[in-house]
């Protein structure tokens, strides 16, 4: 196993490490933007554990949300360092201080003249956010940490973690703010969760393709040489006239999808081909699984 696939190995190299500061610092200073910018102002609360920090600072005002923020992360960083990896553990301590020092220091003000707008525009910028701190090594501690176990473990992709736990805030600051704030902060938690699946695991998605065709031998040879996908020749049969056929199975990227089909179009109009999306695709070469 390389280094850099071992996540009990904290120093990769210093291109490697200096790409994840750079990736998390960004991060951080978006993050910062939309919860001083828009979250706090119009009272809207983000979501997982600074959602919860800036509930405790609302109703405790003295306490600044930037230590509320680290002393919530504390079992949460023991869990990373046990279920996740070393690499992951220490980018993920970074990645807290490094939005803790960015909500103390970034203010940049956004005053939209709707709130459903800037309920949106908050979404935007805190999945953009997340999702580019999770291209890193590490995360930005809270449930971005939760998020990443369970995808490990149970393949639960990171937004639906994210949109299923933030329930709870929801019902939280319907009860110390007002229904109202709760519902702009539904659309805020929606839209996070949907863009960090969309920069996270949408953009590295593989697809998954089946082709049925007498011309099977032809089309798989192509692939093999053009695309440079591996395939797998599966036999079946016809349910109507019990016909043999071979199914070529290939699982290939987002932007080979075109030459595919005009390779297969080239070589037998008349195939039958059906492509569907994959979760996660496990393998050295085309696999898209999580780095951390």
């Amino acid at each position: 196993m390389s280094s850099e696939k071992n996540p009990q190995i904290i120093f990769v190299s210093s291109e490697h490490f200096l790409k994840n500061l750079f990736l998390i610092a960004a991060g951080s200073v978006v993050s910062a933007i939309a919860i001083n910018g828009i979250l706090v102002p119009h009272s809207f609360v983000a979501g997982g554990i600074t959602g919860l920090a800036l509930i405790i600072h609302s109703g405790f005002s003295s306490l600044r949300v930037e230590w509320i923020y680290i002393v919530l992360n504390i079992p949460l960083f023991a869990a990373a360092w046990m279920a996740v990896g070393r690499r992951f553990f220490f980018f993920s301590v970074i990645g807290a201080i490094s939005l803790s020092l960015s909500i103390a220091f970034v203010n940049v003000h956004i005053d939209l003249n709707d709130k459903i707008l800037n309920a949106l525009l908050a979404g935007i910028i805190l999945g953009s956010a997340v999702g580019i701190t999770l291209r890193s090594s590490g995360s930005q501690g809270g449930l971005d940490i939760l998020a990443v176990m369970l995808l490990k473990r149970f393949s639960i992709s990171l937004g639906n973690t994210i949109l299923f736990v933030n329930s709870i805030v929801l019902v939280l600051v319907a009860y110390f703010y007002s229904i109202e704030s709760s519902l702009y902060t539904l659309i805020v938690i929606y839209v996070t969760s949907k863009v960090v699946n969309l920069i996270v695991t949408g953009l590295s998605q593989r697809k998954a393709v089946f082709i049925i065709s007498p011309k099977w031998k032809e089309i798989s040879e192509e692939i093999l040489s053009d695309i440079r996908r591996g395939v797998t020749i599966i036999d079946g049969r016809g349910g109507y006239k019990g016909k043999q056929e071979s199914i070529v199975y290939t699982v290939i990227t987002f932007p080979e999808i075109g030459e595919l089909k005009k390779l297969i179009r080239k070589i037998d109009p008349e195939a039958f081909v059906v492509i569907s999306n994959t979760l996660e695709v496990m393998n050295y070469r085309i696999g898209n699984q999580p780095h951390w």
